[in-house]
C-alpha cells in the first residue's frame, strides 16, 4: 500500500542485508517512524510492545526474529532458545506459533553453516505468501461489496469494522480491509465506520490513518455506536479480522468484536470475518473454552495516548489513582454469530464442515 505516494510493506529487509525494518505502529498516526531490528531481543520487544501487531504481521516479524537469532548463533540449541523467546511474546495469535514452528522445522534439516542464508530466504517466503494470501482474500471479499452495491446504485456501501485489520496488521493489503481496498480501487463507492477500539485505539490510530492515506471515505466512531447505526439501517455489512479461528469456526479477535456480532445478529446485518489460513487453529474447536485470552498491562486502560496542544505525543491518566482496571485484549465470537468466513480460497460458512471443505480436510 502507499503512504504519500510511496509504496511500503510493513516489514522489510534493511539496506545492510541482514537487519530488519518495521513501521513503529505505536507512533502512528502522529509520527511515521521506521524502527530497525538487529537482534531476536529487538524482534521480541517489537511484538510484545506492539510496535507490530496483527496476527499475520506478528508471524512475519517472528520469522525474521528467528533470522536475527540465527545470524548471531545458528546452533540447534540457539534455534530452540529463539523459538521459546518469541513464542512467549503474545499467547493469542496463532500465526506467531505457526511461523516459528515453520522456521524451526525447515532449519533443522539445513546444515548449520548454511542456516543463515536459508533462514532469510524462508522468512521472505513467509512474507510473500502473506501478501498473496491477503490479496486473494480481498478479491473474494470484494464480491460481497459488489453485490450490495448493485442493490443501491450510486450510493456508498457502508461497512463497519473493529480494531485494525488493514495492511498495517499484515505484510500488505490486510485482511478485513483488503476487500475494501479492492472495492475502492475498482471504483465501487464505499464508506467505512471505524471503531476507535479502546483501550489501544487501533481503529483511531491505525485504521483511520491507513484508510485516509489510501483515499477511502471513512468516519471514526466510539466503540458503542455500532449497535445504534445498525438499528437505523446505516450499516450494510460488518467485516472484522481474527487473531485465531478454531476448526469449528469460532473467531477470536480484539475485545469488543463479540458485542458487534451480537448487534449485527439482532439487526440482520451480515457479519463476516476475514482470515488468512495460517490464522486457523486446526487443533481446537471450542474458542470460548480453549483459546488463551491475553490479559495485558492495565496501563493501556489507565492511560490514553494522543497529541497534546504543543504537538507532542503524550499520555494522560483517565481514572482515579485508587481505581483498579483489567485489560482483556481479546474475546471470542461463536461461529453461530458469524455469517461467513472470507479466506484466500473463497468464502465458507463459519463451521467445521465449511472450513474443512474449503481446505480439503477430513471432518472427524
Amino acid at each position: 500500500m502507499k503512504i504519500d505516494g510511496t509504496a511500503y510493506r510493513t516489514i522489510w529487509l534493511s539496506a545492510d542485508g541482514w537487519s530488519v525494518d518495521i513501521i513503529d505502529q505505536t507512533k502512528l498516526p502522529h509520527e511515521f517512524v521506521i524502527e530497525n531490528l538487529r537482534s531476536v531481543t529487538d524482534a521480541a520487544h517489537a511484538i510484545s510492545a506492539m510496535l507490530v501487531r496483527g496476527a499475520p504481521l506478528i508471524g512475519a516479524t517472528a520469522a525474521y526474529g528467528v533470522c536475527l537469532g540465527i545470524n548471531e548463533d545458528p546452533s540447534d540449541e540457539n534455534l530452540r532458545r529463539i523459538g521459546g523467546t518469541l513464542i512467549a511474546t503474545r499467547p493469542t495469535a496463532v500465526n506467531l506459533r505457526w511461523a516459528i514452528h515453520r522456521m524451526q522445522a525447515y532449519l533443522q534439516d539445513i546444515e548449520v553453516e548454511k542456516r543463515r542464508e536459508a533462514s532469510y530466504a524462508m522468512a521472505a517466503e513467509i512474507c510473500d505468501e502473506d501478501v498473496s494470501i491477503c490479496s486473494a482474500l480481498g478479491d473474494h471479499g470484494m464480491t460481497l461489496i459488489e453485490e450490495i452495491s448493485k442493490k443501491k446504485p450510486g450510493e456508498a456501501v457502508n461497512i463497519l469494522t473493529h480494531c485494525n485489520a488493514g495492511w498495517l496488521a499484515t505484510v500488505d493489503w490486510g485482511t478485513a480491509l483488503s476487500p475494501i481496498y479492492k472495492a475502492h480501487n475498482a471504483g465501487i463507492p464505499v464508506h467505512v465506520w471505524v471503531d476507535e477500539t479502546r483501550p489501544r485505539n487501533q481503529g483511531a490510530h491505525l485504521t483511520a490513518w491507513e484508510l485516509g492515506k489510501h483515499g477511502v471515505d471513512h468516519t471514526l466512531i466510539v466503540d458503542n455506536v455500532g449497535g445504534h447505526l445498525m438499528q437505523h439501517g446505516m450499516v450494510d455489512l460488518c467485516i472484522t479480522g481474527t487473531d485465531r479461528t478454531t476448526a469449528a469456526g469460532d473467531v477470536c479477535n480484539k475485545i469488543g468484536t463479540y458485542l458487534k456480532a451480537l448487534a449485527a445478529k439482532d439487526n440482520n446485518v451480515p457479519f463476516y470475518v476475514a482470515l488468512p489460513s495460517p490464522t486457523i487453529d486446526w487443533e481446537i474447536e471450542d474458542g470460548v473454552a480453549d483459546v488463551p485470552i491475553e490479559v495485558r498491562n492495565s496501563h493501556e486502560v489507565d492511560y490514553v495516548q494522543g497529541l497534546d496542544s504543543n504537538g507532542v505525543i503524550s499520555e494522560v491518566r483517565i481514572l482515579p489513582e485508587f481505581s483498579p482496571s483489567k485489560n482483556y485484549a481479546f474475546d471470542v465470537t461463536p461461529a453461530r454469530l458469524v455469517t461467513g468466513l472470507i479466506t484466500e480460497r473463497g468464502i465458507c460458512p463459519a463451521s467445521k464442515v465449511g472450513l474443512a471443505g474449503l481446505f480439503e480436510r477430513n471432518v472427524a
